[in-house]
């Protein structure tokens, strides 16, 4: 029998237990740093920039921005666990940021409100509507002021599907292990993850899916939805150890501008599905 899965699981699995389990990516400083490093290098950054980290999950790459001087960030997630822990530590580090707990398709901001628009770790592929993330990706070149990047960072599904592991676990600390038994179905990657602790028991079993893009598919949805000058790195990994980082190991980064005078592709984008 196969993994089935609640195509509305994204909208619980973010929360305490997704820090603990995936804190070998998402709770590392070193590796935001050069997660960081790669944005400023691809993207033409100036410090007094806008900037709007969409899918922000816990704020990290926001605030680093904000360690090395960026002024003005506007972090959004749709988990309000996400968006509480960043708050709280944005408040213990005197970062001055925004926060919006949102959908990433639709997010009510005005248009045309920022110089960059940034979607890390991974955050295109889970909602299983086939148009999903041409919205997404649409929604954030609405937000763009002209001549503004968008730079979304996912799995090489490519990388992906060439090393498959149906199965992988780690330990955390001296209690609690994660177990996850993964499904190739055509370009989507379905999960079942267990997470067990040697004094509570069974912490989570839940399952998820994860659309996989190759270089091509991944520029092809920014050329549809408008973007130009369109370049898509592959091989990124932050990682600096061999390891089974479930998505987060073998990565791709794709960069787009919007350029002058294309807002008015808008309205026939939003009527096409991708």
């Amino acid at each position: 029998m196969g993994i089935t899965v609640n195509p509305d699981w994204w909208k619980s699995l973010f929360d305490e237990v997704y820090l603990l389990t995936d804190a070998r990516s998402v709770c590392d400083e070193a590796l935001t740093r050069r997660e960081v490093d790669i944005i400023c290098k691809l993207l033409p950054m100036h410090l007094n920039h806008r900037i709007l980290d969409l899918c922000c999950g816990h704020g990290r790459h926001s605030f680093e921005l904000c360690r090395r001087g960026f002024k003005t960030c506007t972090l959004l997630d749709y988990s309000s666990t996400m968006i509480d822990f960043a708050r709280k530590k944005a408040i213990e580090c005197g970062y001055s940021v925004d926060f919006i707990q949102g959908d990433a398709r639709e997010t009510d901001l005005p248009s045309e409100t920022f110089d960059h628009v940034l979607i890390m770790g991974n955050s295109l592929g889970y909602i299983q509507e086939q148009d999903a993330d041409t919205k997404i990706l649409a929604e954030a070149f609405r937000l763009l002021r002209p001549e503004g990047w968008l730079l979304v960072d996912v799995t090489n599904g490519l990388a992906v599907k060439n090393s498959f592991n149906p199965n992988a676990w780690h330990e955390i600390g001296e209690d609690t292990v994660v177990c996850r038994h993964r499904e190739l179905r055509g370009d989507f990657l379905c999960a079942r993850e267990m997470v067990l602790s040697r004094q509570k028991g069974l912490i989570r079993d839940q399952t998820y899916a994860i659309r996989l893009y190759d270089s091509q598919t991944l520029t092809d949805l920014f050329n549809h939805v408008g973007f130009n000058q369109v370049k898509v790195h592959t091989n990124f990994s932050p990682h600096q150890s061999d390891g089974d980082y479930g998505f987060m190991n073998k990565r791709m980064i794709a960069t787009g501008q919007k350029q002058q005078n294309r807002e008015d592709n808008m309205n026939s984008i939003r009527r096409i599905t991708y």
